[in-house]
Order: structure tokens, then C-alpha cells, then sequence
């Protein structure tokens, strides 16, 4: 990846998915890594469902991807 990139996320696909869904929202371009589902199509298994997937977002957009992150989390465990 580009050093103009930052990890933002790592975990579930479904999860990721959703969470790549809510940056879009706030108007966070955002790269998602799907190891899991690459290596399946290319027929080998590397990684597992947990960490199935990374997103990563520009530089300059990571602290403001990381708030709306852990606003989410913290709605989480509010509950």
C-alpha cells in the first residue's frame, strides 16, 4: 500500500462492508482489502473471517475515519 494510505480497519467482511458504507456517507474515499474472498478466487485460503478484511483511507481523511469509527464502536457497547 501507498505511504498516502492508512489502515483504518481491520476485521469482518460484513462488518467491513458496512463500516466502508458509513466513511463513504461522511465523504471518506475509501480502499478496501479483501483477503479472504481474494484467495478464495484464486483458490487458496490466506486469513480467516475475523480478519478478512482491511480498509484503508487517504492520509490526510485518517483521523476523522478513526472518530467516526469509534463513535460507532462506542454505540456498540452502549448497549
Amino acid at each position: 500500500m501507498s505511504d498516502d494510505l492508512r489502515l483504518v480497519y481491520t476485521g469482518s467482511r460484513v462488518e467491513g462492508l458496512f463500516l466502508e458504507e458509513i466513511l463513504e456517507e461522511n465523504g471518506i474515499g475509501v480502499i478496501r482489502r479483501d483477503t479472504l474472498s481474494s484467495s478464495l478466487q484464486a483458490g487458496w485460503v490466506d486469513g480467516s473471517p475475523e480478519d478478512a478484511v482491511r480498509l484503508f483511507v487517504a492520509t490526510e481523511f485518517k483521523d476523522e475515519a478513526l472518530k467516526i469509527l469509534r463513535e460507532y464502536f462506542d454505540s456498540l457497547e452502549k448497549k
